[in-house]
């Protein structure tokens, strides 16, 4: 050891001319010193020890630099881990500093011990301790002590004072793991010594240091809590080893109280943290976050914040305010419930200067004071003027957005938290609130939240001369909200929020208004309506009259570009609440204009608030304020004000450059359609008051591109909001023909991918045809077919919209592709183009074709349809030119524009029934009064009468189809006279003409029965009814085949066969024969037999001219049945065998010698010949025509026998 210290000394002459060459002229940093006179490591030589600067070391005080010895005599004894050059440069220079400091032959002393054994001594000494249930009678690593613990230390060698120190160590580190969480306070005489302080703490580093096992530096550092002048030693245990700084603190907060301010505990370990942040600044907000991490600590995450010194001071919003707001005004819940709790624990003590939440408090009101304009009181002259006052200066600029900061803060430690204000608190926060800001947007911003705190704490409002300041600044608010806007450049200004107060305290919406206030501050807070009295008496006698707000309102401006980027609180839901409370209607102040305005004033996204406004406006223009005075209501808006927002569109011009955003012309169509809805919907009340609204005209709605609208609309789904889903609901009540499925669907692929694709890839489809040239060439439509095509061909390419000019060449000339000998392309393509025009403009593009398409007997009497027209009788659309029909391309326009007219149809007469009936019967009321004889006619009279004029239309238009899918003369003339085969699929004869199957006449039917399974399927009585009404057998075969719906006629068969007509009967078992073959159910094969017990039943009943015209037609088909169903086989024989016998006897009573069919069919079976090689006599129909009656019965029963055979000699 000698030599060691002689090294030591050897170094130090050595070296003091190159220390100092290095070193320079450093001045010396002074050690931090506590209240108790104990020297703390500064944060310069904690920084110095992190980065092992020597530089900065040398540069330390000798009081400094002893507490830092015990880490840098083991850096200087210990075999570096780095072998650089410049290490070895550095390790020069902190023997240097070691050379002339006295305590270090102590330390490497202390180190010079053999530890190994040392640790275990100690481990035997736990063990022995942790056997003995914690008892110090006996001690390993220390002998019976002969005097104190200090005097023991001062005369004991170096490793007996380890032994000592590391023996109460021990006993202390034993008695925190045993203490349950339980804070105590261990009295020490080791650790309580002013002269042996720093020896102990050389000892206790090294101790860690060599024994890290042993003594893990968070156990040591809670264990040094427990004693006094622990902070102190934990500074310098974590300034030796200060890579352990994070571990060390939060193993403390992670042991820490929820509620550190509660016990002597939780105070000393806030205090051992606040000196290790102290130390090291640097990591003093990790350490905060730590705290908020762990919710434990809350008072030490204040003093932290108190003690943080920015670098650079942010003049908007300090540190204490930003915490605190964080903390209570952020997402988490639990954070705000710890935070929150520290508060209200915190006001039951007493005041105490050493209370965290006292200085924060002090310091927020200093801050709070310090922007105040200046100092001021709260009374205010009598007589005087408010604004010659001198007390009222205005709030500097650059403090106005750390006041509002300032101000949201105390809302949330009133509202969340809970702190009850001082006076003098409440008297320099109502300073603040009353201040009168600059017109900046922040400004608006600052006086908004002043007036919603005013309204959550009307507490702090409690002297006469308070209330009189408080109504002043009020007064203030209205006279300046018009230049506060127009200054500040802001849309949402404060003026809209008092108009909005006051509304709805006049209506006594309470409610609203802590809704209202909690939504402006920020935060949820718990206010008591009671609250709200005084404030409401305030406004409603002495600032806010209704009549006051109705007037002040209508003249605020319109919002410009209303839009849901635009926050805050609007003129918009003033207008809202007034329409609600129905103020104008009372106090007869128009509005329309302004709702108008503000109408056109919007774009996208769209505003939250318009939709409401828009209803709520409609239900004051129908809905009186009260009975007493049923012409109380808002005016609606105008045709021409209307027609004014479309000008432009396809309905009413063709120029491209729209006046009115997208935006505005959705909202205005929203308009309409809800208020027809809606006028439609309050029928029984306007009639009841005898008021009867003016409805918006049919030439408006024409005139109004709504299905191109609602196409724009779908591409702006989530800028609209929940606009685009309700037109579409309003569609499809009042205007289900723009609503159908495979209108969709042809738009679909009109504006899909493909669509789009095919514009992009092409050449630039810029048309050079005007349509003056596209209506010549169609006039010699034959012979400029090519010409006319290659003019078509670029209109493929355009958009709908481009489209729309040459929508009228186009339809006024599809008469002329009727001729023959027009190429089916053309044709494809014009439909095509029909398609485009259809997802735009399909109403008044309808009307067009059906006019275009009259027979041309119509056409030479310039006969044209009106909508409403097709609206009243769908059917027009079929009173066409006849060659349509058998034009596949025009036969499907044809079909689209019949559903869509169906449709319409039923929406018409549902809202005309609906529109007359209560008025008719309130009229009808009146009129019989003192009548007797004059019954009401009831309701549901005209109901039954409109569902049966629209079965009347379907049906007809059913028969009308089914009807054009037979055979013309000229057609059957070309089959040879046969012309059922046209119409039969499954046959072995089909009908060819012009390519077989795929005949015009073929692709017509195919058209027809699509349309037909969509009307059976949407509305299966239809089939029903047609069913019943019937139709030519010739068209079973096709309907059965081609329409999809029809098993569903299996349900009324058994209704149809119990009808008393024959016809009816007869065409429910052909039905029924068709029916089995196609669909092989176990419900057919029930059916079935029940129809055959009816021909069992029949043939008992009937007499002979009725039978057989009952059976010849019926008889054919038990064929069907038996093919289809085996079983039944033996109840047709039997039936069969039946028939004959009752002809046969018919037969028997005449005089003419005839061969019964039965004595022949016994021979046959009875011959050699098989079965298999019987065949009937062919008869010519002259002859079976002039055989009696029951002799063509005869035959007919022979030839459904030997059929019935046949198919079972196939089937086996």
């Amino acid at each position: 050891m000698p030599q060691l210290v002689a090294k030591l000394i050897t170094l130090h002459r050595g070296f003091v001319g190159l220390a100092e060459s290095c070193l320079g002229k450093v001045s010396c940093i002074p050690a931090k010193t506590s209240t108790s006179g104990l020297h703390f490591v500064s944060p310069y030589a904690f920084a110095a020890m992190q980065k092992v600067d020597v530089v900065r070391l040398a540069a330390l005080s000798d009081p400094e630099l002893r507490l830092l010895l015990p880490c840098l005599v083991r850096m200087a004894l210990c075999a570096p881990a780095d072998q650089s050059n410049a290490w070895a440069q550095d390790k020069k220079l902190i023997l240097r500093l070691l050379s002339g400091v006295e305590a270090v032959n102590s330390i490497v002393a202390l180190l010079s011990v053999d530890f190994h054994a040392l640790e275990q001594d100690a481990r035997k000494e736990q063990q022995l301790r942790h056997k003995a249930g914690g008892s110090n009678s006996e001690s390993i690593l220390v002998s019976q002590l002969q005097h104190g613990l200090t005097l023991e230390f001062e005369h004991s060698d170096p490793l007996r004072r380890l032994r000592l120190a590391l023996s109460e160590l021990l006993a202390i580190m034993n008695k925190v793991a045993d203490s349950s969480g339980e804070f105590f306070l261990k009295s020490s005489e080791l650790f309580e010594s002013p002269v042996y302080l720093e020896e102990v703490a050389d000892v206790l580093c090294i101790l860690q240091a060599e024994l890290p096992s042993l003594l893990p530096i968070v156990d040591v550092a809670e264990a040094l809590l427990h004693v006094r002048n622990g902070d102190w030693f934990l500074c310098l245990l974590v300034a030796n080893v200060p890579d352990s700084f994070n571990e060390v603190c939060r193993g403390l907060i992670k042991n820490g109280e929820r509620q550190d301010e509660e016990s002597v505990g939780g105070r000393r370990r806030t205090e051992a943290l606040r000196q290790l942040c102290q130390m090291n600044p640097s990591q003093a907000l990790n350490i905060r976050a730590m705290v908020v991490q762990e919710c434990h600590l809350p008072g030490l995450g204040v003093a932290l914040t108190l003690d943080y010194k920015p670098d650079s001071a942010d003049e908007a919003v300090s540190p204490l305010v930003s915490y605190v707001s964080g903390l209570l005004l952020g997402t988490n819940g639990k954070v705000r419930t710890w935070f929150g709790m520290f508060i209200r624990n915190g006001q039951q003590r007493k005041r105490e200067s050493s209370s965290v939440l006292w200085q924060m408090r002090r310091q927020l009101l200093l801050e709070l004071v310090a922007i105040l304009p200046r100092s001021r009181g709260t009374h205010v002259p009598s007589g005087s003027d408010p604004e010659s006052c001198p007390g009222y200066s205005g709030l500097r600029e650059e403090h106005v957005v750390k006041a509002s900061a300032l101000l949201r803060l105390y809302c949330a430690l009133m509202g969340i938290a809970g702190l009850r204000p001082t006076d003098e608190e409440a008297e320099q926060l109502l300073q603040l609130m009353t201040s009168r800001p600059p017109a900046t947007p922040a400004g608006v911003r600052f006086v908004s939240l002043s007036f919603c705190k005013l309204l959550a704490f009307p507490t702090l409002v409690s002297t006469p001369e308070q209330e009189q300041l408080m109504v002043i600044w009020l007064t203030w608010m209205i006279k300046e909200e018009e230049y506060f806007e127009s200054a500040a450049g802001v849309s949402a200004s404060f003026g809209e929020m008092l108009l909005l107060v006051a509304m709805y305290f006049h209506s006594n919406q309470l409610g609203a208004i802590i809704e209202l206030v909690c939504s402006t501050l920020g935060m949820k807070i718990a206010i008591k309506p009671s609250s709200l009295n005084k404030m409401k008496t305030i406004f409603t006698h002495e600032i806010f009259t209704e009549q006051v707000v109705t007037a002040h309102a209508v003249r605020v401006a319109v919002t410009n570009s209303l839009s849901a980027n635009i926050a805050g609180f609007l003129p918009i839901h003033c207008i809202y609440q007034l329409l609600k409370s129905r103020a104008f209607t009372k106090h007869k102040v128009s509005i329309k204009d302004w709702i108008f305005r503000q109408l056109c004033e919007t774009t996208t996204p769209l505003h939250t608030q318009l939709l409401p406004l828009i209803d709520v406006y409609i239900n004051s223009i129908l809905t009186p304020a009260s009975k007493a005075n049923p012409e109380a209501t808002n005016q609606p808006i105008t045709e021409q004000e209307i027609l004014n927002v479309f000008q432009g569109h396809a309905g009413v011009g063709l120029s491209v450059t729209l006046a009115y955003s997208i935006t505005t012309q959705l909202l205005i169509l929203y308009y309409i359609l809800s208020y027809e809805e809606a006028l439609l919907g309050n029928t029984k009340t306007l009639a009841l008051m005898q008021k009867k609204p003016k409805s918006y005209s049919a030439a408006l709605m024409d005139q109004i591109p709504i299905k191109h609208l609602i196409r724009q609309a779908q591409g702006l789904q989530q800028e609209l909001g929940g606009l685009h889903s309700a037109l579409l609901r309003l569609l499809a009540t009042n205007y289900p023909h723009l609503c159908m499925v495979e209108g969709w669907i042809c738009e679909e692929e009109v504006t899909g991918t493909l669509p789009l694709l095919r514009r992009m890839l092409l050449p630039s489809c810029s048309c050079r045809y005007t349509q003056a040239q596209l209506h010549a060439a169609f006039q010699n439509v034959v012979l400029s077919g090519p010409a006319l095509m290659r003019m078509l061909e670029p209109l493929t390419l355009l958009s709908a919209a481009d489209l729309i000019p040459y929508a009228e060449a186009l339809t006024a000339n599809m008469g002329l592709l009727l001729q023959p000998g027009v190429a089916r392309r053309l044709l494809q393509t014009v439909s095509k183009l029909w398609m485009v025009l259809n997802t735009v403009m399909p109403r008044r593009l309808w009307v067009m074709t059906v006019n275009a398409l009259q027979p041309s007997a119509k056409l030479l009497r310039q006969h044209c349809y009106t909508q409403n027209d097709l609206l009243v009788d769908p059917l027009i659309v079929l009173r066409c030119d006849p060659r349509v029909f058998r034009c596949p391309p025009l036969m499907d326009i044809t079909l689209h524009m019949l559903n869509g007219y169906l449709l319409a149809s039923k929406a018409y007469l549902n809202a005309h029934l609906k529109e007359t009936a209560e008025f008719d019967r309130q009229t009808q009321t009146i009129s019989n009064l003192g009548l007797t004889g004059q019954p009401d006619t009831p309701e549901v009279t005209r109901e039954e009468l409109k569902n049966a004029l629209l079965a009347a239309q379907d049906s007809a238009a059913v028969q009308i189809l089914l009807e054009v899918c037979l055979p013309s003369s000229q057609e059957e003339q070309l089959l040879g006279g046969d012309g059922e085969g046209l119409v039969k699929s499954g046959q072995s004869r089909e009908w060819q003409i012009e390519g077989g199957l795929l005949s015009d006449l073929r692709e017509v039917q195919c058209l027809i029965c699509c349309l037909l399974h969509q009307m059976f399927i949407a509305d299966p009585n239809i089939a029903k009814l047609v069913h019943f009404q019937g139709y030519p057998q010739a068209l079973l075969p096709l309907t059965v085949a081609g329409i999809p719906s029809m098993h569903i006629c299996l349900d009324f068969i058994p209704e149809l066969l119990a009808q008393p007509q024959q016809e009816k009967q007869i065409f429910a078992i052909q039905l029924l024969s068709h029916l089995c073959t196609q669909y092989a159910l176990p419900k057919s094969l029930s059916v079935a037999r029940l129809a055959i017990s009816v021909m069992g039943t029949l043939l008992t009943v009937l007499t002979r001219p009725r039978r057989f015209v009952f059976f010849m037609p019926t008889l054919p088909c038990l064929v069907p049945f038996c093919r289809a169903f085996p079983p039944l086989y033996d109840d047709v024989v039997s039936l069969l065998v039946q028939v004959g016998q009752v002809c046969a006897a018919d037969v028997a009573t005449k005089s003419r010698d005839i061969d019964p069919f039965i004595g022949r069919l016994k021979e046959s079976l009875g011959s050699d010949m098989g079965l298999s090689k019987m065949s009937l006599p062919k008869r010519s129909a002259e002859e079976l025509g002039a055989a009696d009656p029951d002799v063509q019965l005869c035959y007919c029963i022979e030839a459904a026998f030997m059929d019935i055979v046949e198919t079972c000699i196939q089937g086996f």
